[in-house]
């Protein structure tokens, strides 16, 4: 069996494992479909932080992922050998002396590196545009942008590139990006997964970006288990997540919040959206009550910054050259001179405020099962839009914009509960709009059996956006 390039873009990681473990095809072709896709597609999409790496690090052939393509997250030296930015011309011309624990485990799942993808400075936008790299685009329409700060990442998986990449999550980044481009975006229950390269004092996690729940479900069964030196543990499921999504689970108590805890208008397709997902869970029998978050503004505000301010500082401590203006972005820079000068009792403060928010929400979800709610606050927005070069930013300001689009998002990230953004609902031009699931810490279950209920009622399989490798349909401008 040959694969063409447009049935190659058909087929999830799933899919094209059972082919090479067949024999129908072999992995060496795979991947050379993969690149021939990969590059057809970054030509309008500016996807990848780097060229395709000349050659793919080892993989188990024999893993449940066995020779699939794979792409890393140019977020900091991931993969052993690869080059890598953070997406900042500070660090360009650095190389990865070693594997993280996470791209250990996708190369024992047999998943084959072929590269890396774009990300915003220090991963620190829900736009994936750099002074470094410049913009990446959505392959739903060209003049949008895939979101951030996993956004390469997502543009390459909708598009056909590769089905299944890596991810991380520290505000949104799996989730904002998987609503924006018609993916899947799991943010695991923190501990789920190891989280090697973390300055974001426990609310950043390692994932990935798959189009299919089956791909991410697998993923999770493979990739999950504390690094060898974690921080955060937790402990192993009782089943495996493939299995959850045949499982069918009795009456929940299913929570929907559509309004912001920050007062930010959500966009009304994002709102019918949830509401919809909510109705189908009714009608499947759970109980559904709409709820309000226990967030105060101030606080997550406070938390935030301490975490970011000591990302910062993390970043540049031991620098032999301090940051400058030629040489990072102006919210980085403003946000390493603010973390400097901030006092050691605000800092402390937001970090208490952080395990504050990490107490309410453990008490949250001992009232509900499930929360249900839209993903963003808005569909995939223009180019420009967010500009993390804006020397008129602060910190704090800065952080209130991503808030603006990721209202639903963040709190969960210091809570540490699990999310899952699915791409059922359709905004204007057909652009996809995903729905957040949240549940308790470690109930990644609950998340996937829901999650099946409801494909079959917002079925996502095979909608594709007009980019699409081996298509013929021109680009979306």
């Amino acid at each position: 069996m040959s694969l063409s390039l447009s049935e190659y873009s058909t087929l999830d990681a799933t899919a094209l494992a059972a082919l090479i473990r067949s024999g129908e095809v072999d992995p060496d072709e795979v991947q050379a479909i993969a690149r021939t896709a990969i590059e057809s597609l970054n030509s309008s999409l500016n996807a990848l932080a780097f060229p395709l790496a000349d050659a793919v690090p080892s993989f188990n052939t024999n893993g449940p992922f066995g020779g699939v393509p794979f792409l890393a997250k140019d977020e900091g030296p991931h993969v052993g050998g690869f080059p890598w930015s953070g997406g900042s011309r500070y660090f360009d011309g650095q190389v990865a002396a070693s594997d993280t624990e996470q791209i250990s485990r996708a190369r024992s799942a047999g998943l084959a590196i072929l590269g890396s993808t774009a990300t915003p400075e220090f991963s620190m936008s829900f736009a994936t545009e750099s002074r470094r790299r410049g913009i990446t685009r959505n392959p739903w329409d060209l003049s949008r942008t895939p979101g951030g700060s996993s956004g390469g990442a997502a543009a390459l998986v909708a598009a056909g590139g590769v089905p299944i990449a890596h991810a991380t999550d520290g505000l949104g980044s799996i989730r904002i990006p998987a609503s924006f481009c018609g993916l899947v975006g799991l943010k695991p229950t923190r501990g789920r997964t190891p989280q090697d390269v973390d300055g974001f004092s426990g609310a950043g996690y390692d994932f990935v970006l798959t189009r299919t729940l089956r791909d991410c479900a697998l993923a999770l069964d493979t990739l999950a288990g504390p690094g060898r030196d974690a921080k955060y543990r937790i402990p192993a499921p009782m089943n495996s997540y493939l299995n959850a999504l045949h499982e069918v689970k009795g009456s929940l108590r299913v929570g929907v919040a559509t309004q912001t805890w920050n007062g930010v208008a959500v966009d009304p397709a994002a709102t019918e959206a949830a509401l919809s997902v909510a109705r189908e869970l009714e009608s499947a029998g759970h109980i559904v009550d709409e709820v309000t978050l226990p967030i105060r503004p101030d606080a997550i505000r406070s938390a935030f910054t301490a975490v970011c301010g000591l990302s910062y500082l993390s970043m540049f401590i031991d620098a032999p050259v301090p940051p400058d203006r030629d040489s990072v972005e102006a919210v980085t820079l403003a946000g390493w001179r603010e973390a400097r000068s901030m006092p050691s009792t605000e800092l402390a403060a937001g970090l208490l405020e952080f395990d504050q928010i990490v107490r309410d929400l453990a008490a949250f979800f001992e009232q509900i099962d499930v929360l249900v709610t839209p993903t963003s606050t808005v569909p995939a927005f223009a180019h420009g839009t967010l500009n993390y070069d804006d020397p008129t930013q602060t910190l704090p300001s800065w952080l209130d914009t991503m808030f603006s689009v990721g209202a639903f998002t963040a709190p969960f990230n210091i809570g540490g509960q699990p999310a899952i953004s699915l791409p059922v609902g359709s905004g204007p031009g057909g652009l996809p709009i995903g729905v957040q699931l949240v549940a308790a810490s470690g109930r990644e279950d609950l998340l996937f059996s829901l999650s099946a209920v409801i494909e079959q009622s917002f079925p996502w399989d095979g909608v594709r956006p007009p980019l699409t490798a081996g298509s013929k349909t021109p680009p979306p401008n």
